[in-house]
């Protein structure tokens, strides 16, 4: 049995002499990329956490001090440590493990996350808390480099740097390296700035200078800058905070004496963690960014190309038509907040680097950087995850709606994403983005409309959104050109009787199949705003009843656009809404989410047979040709 088969909980492996943990830090390394490799999910992150996670498990005490990990895909290591071993063979799949921390999962998982640089700003609330209840724990802030550059992050610096509060936040920072010169003394200084002689020494000097208040600033202005020559401290004490660090995240040496000491002090401490990704896989130490969440693979090959070639994904599709515009129209400009692969962005990178600005995770900022933009005569395209838009919401109200501003939004993982679960879902875009004026939403079918229906977005001259899933859709063959679809305007695609069925976005295809067997109408709507009315009018002089379709939000969706049109003419029709429950869908195979949501074909028929049997039983008028 190895040391790793041993621990089922974090206080068995506070029981092993820490001569042992490097073995355990090996063999714990093994068992995450042995079942990544299985069952697909984040690697890169994963294998550069290793060490730190053992180092907090090993010092603090969880579950009662809280472990609160930002954006959470670093976790296995963490759900391994914490009971989960022999469950992650279930990772991401439904009904199995979460890919992220979630509360009901584990008490170890004291925070639940996926977006990231909440963790500061969590933490600082279990600490003061604590500090109400007169309970003695620790709260400790684990944040990437990356999630750092988001303003929440400081917010919650800057706040908390005024507390007095057990708070310690962890910088993990993969961005950098150090040399192995400069590690001894790092590891020396890290020690001896954590320890409790140089502490109190601080507190001493403090009260005695303090008397001489031109000495107390000179030696004051002194340790800053001596501290500065070796590593960044002086930003994070003017939040208030005693930092430490870097030191190297992999040497379980400096690490674990380190967090022993910051235990002991008290008020708000900020560690400096250097660590690398893909640590101790070379593939993924090579290529992090290949390897930062891949499919299923063998670890002893590594990632290869498919034997036959993939639909192109909406993404890809994405991408391909902003080079294409990029070229057309110089006034084209690229923004994301920090997800260049994830949306596309790469090739327009490296073809347009002048028009390419990646504004870090900051999707506040990227909202109002486009409407600045804009204001200037430039058409910024946002590339951007519907869930993350979310997080801009009153940027996008304020600074572009607001003013008008011809901005299209690119929303990407519209609907549901399968294996990322809840927290990426992109089931709210439609209601939170229909109720604002002068923002319009496209919802193509498919890869040829999401190319057409992007350039009618950036031809309006006010804000547009046009929301497509992840991954493929139904194959169809993309056009090339830069032609538009009418803005605003849908199409009948099926002639059927008694039910018109409406859908919005991809779901046409599996209402077509439904409706084939029941001979109903299907219109493809195109746009959830605004709607055509026109269209809507005319199917309701020659049909009973109408079915709306979409991969999003039921509640004030694109269903609820056509109920508020239909009232506002003054047309009492049954209308069935067909959509996202009011509920949050769980993570895994998105074919099997969309079917226990009803909206694949037979689900789709189930629910028109179950409202309409009446109706489809004894039949409707033959349906007039909609021009």
């Amino acid at each position: 049995m190895t040391l790793l088969q041993q621990i089922e909980t974090p206080a068995q492996l506070r029981q092993l002499p820490r001569a042992q943990l490097r073995q355990v830090a090996d063999e714990l390394r093994a068992y995450v990329l042995d079942s990544v490799a299985k069952t697909g999910g984040h690697l890169s992150s994963n294998l550069g956490t290793v060490e730190l996670t053992l180092a907090l498990h090993y010092v603090f005490d969880t579950p009662h001090d809280r472990i609160v990990w930002d954006v959470g895909h670093q976790t296995y290591p963490h759900k391994i440590l914490t009971g989960r071993r022999d469950r992650m063979d279930t990772l991401r799949q439904l009904g199995g493990l979460a890919g992220f921390p979630q509360r009901a999962e584990s008490e170890y998982d004291t925070f639940g996350t996926a977006h990231s640089s909440t963790s500061i700003s969590a933490a600082l609330g279990m600490a003061l808390a604590a500090k109400h209840k007169g309970e003695r724990r620790k709260a400790i802030a684990v944040i990437g480099d990356g999630a750092m550059s988001a303003g929440m992050a400081f917010e919650a610096l800057n706040n908390a740097g005024v507390c007095d509060c057990n708070l310690l936040v962890i910088l993990n920072d993969n961005d950098m390296s150090i040399s192995p010169p400069v590690g001894a003394l790092n590891r020396y200084l890290a020690q001896l700035m954590s320890g409790r002689f140089y502490t109190a020494g601080k507190t001493v000097a403090k009260n005695v200078l303090s008397i001489a208040p031109p000495l107390f600033e000179l030696a004051k202005r002194f340790e800053e800058h001596a501290k500065g020559m070796v590593v960044p401290a002086t930003l994070f004490e003017k939040f208030g905070f005693n930092y430490i660090g870097p030191i190297d995240g992999h040497d379980l040496d400096s690490l674990i004496p380190t967090l022993e000491n910051i235990r002991n002090l008290q008020g708000p401490q900020f560690l400096h963690v250097v660590t690398k990704k893909g640590q101790g896989y070379k593939l993924a130490e090579a290529d992090p960014v290949a390897y930062h969440g891949p499919g299923k693979f063998d670890p002893a090959v590594g990632l290869t190309k498919p034997a036959t070639v993939p639909k192109p994904t909406f993404t890809q599709v994405f991408g391909q038509w902003l080079c294409d515009m990029a070229a057309k129209d110089s006034r084209l400009v690229g923004i994301t907040p920090a997800m260049r692969e994830g949306s596309g962005l790469v090739e327009f990178e490296k073809r347009f680097p002048d028009r390419y600005f990646d504004v870090g995770i900051a999707e506040q900022h990227a909202v109002t950087f486009a409407a600045g933009m804009a204001c200037e005569g430039l058409k910024p395209v946002v590339a951007i995850y519907s869930t993350f838009l979310q997080r801009g919401y009153d940027q996008l109200i304020h600074d572009v709606a607001l003013q008008n501003l011809p901005v299209v939004f690119a929303l990407d993982r519209a609907g549901l994403v399968g294996a990322d679960g809840p927290t990426h879902a992109g089931a709210y875009d439609i209601p939170y983005l229909r109720c604002i004026p002068q923002v319009s939403i496209a919802c193509p079918a498919d890869e040829n409309e999401c190319r057409k229906l992007l350039t009618s977005a950036f031809e309006q001259n006010h804000p547009v959104a046009v929301r497509y899933p992840r991954g493929a859709g139904a194959g169809v063959a993309i056009e090339p050109g830069l032609s538009s679809l009418p803005f605003g305007k849908g199409e009948v695609r099926r002639q059927g009787k008694g039910v018109a069925v409406l859908a919005f976005g991809t779901l046409l295809y599996p209402a077509l199949e439904a409706a084939q067997r029941l001979n109903l109408t299907v219109a493809n709507m195109r746009w959830a705003k605004p709607l055509d009315t026109e269209l809507l009018l005319q199917l309701a002089q020659t049909h009973e009843a109408f079915v709306t379709v979409e991969e999003g939000a039921i509640m004030g969706g694109a269903g609820s656009a056509v109920t508020e049109a239909l009232n506002a003419a003054g047309i009492v029709k049954p209308v069935l809404q067909l959509g996202l429950r009011d509920e949050y869908a769980p993570h895994g195979d998105p074919a099997r989410l969309l079917a226990l949501q009803g909206l694949d074909a037979a689900g789709i028929e189930a629910s028109i047979q179950a409202r309409f049997a009446t109706l489809l039983d004894r039949g409707a008028p033959s349906l007039k040709v909609v021009g």
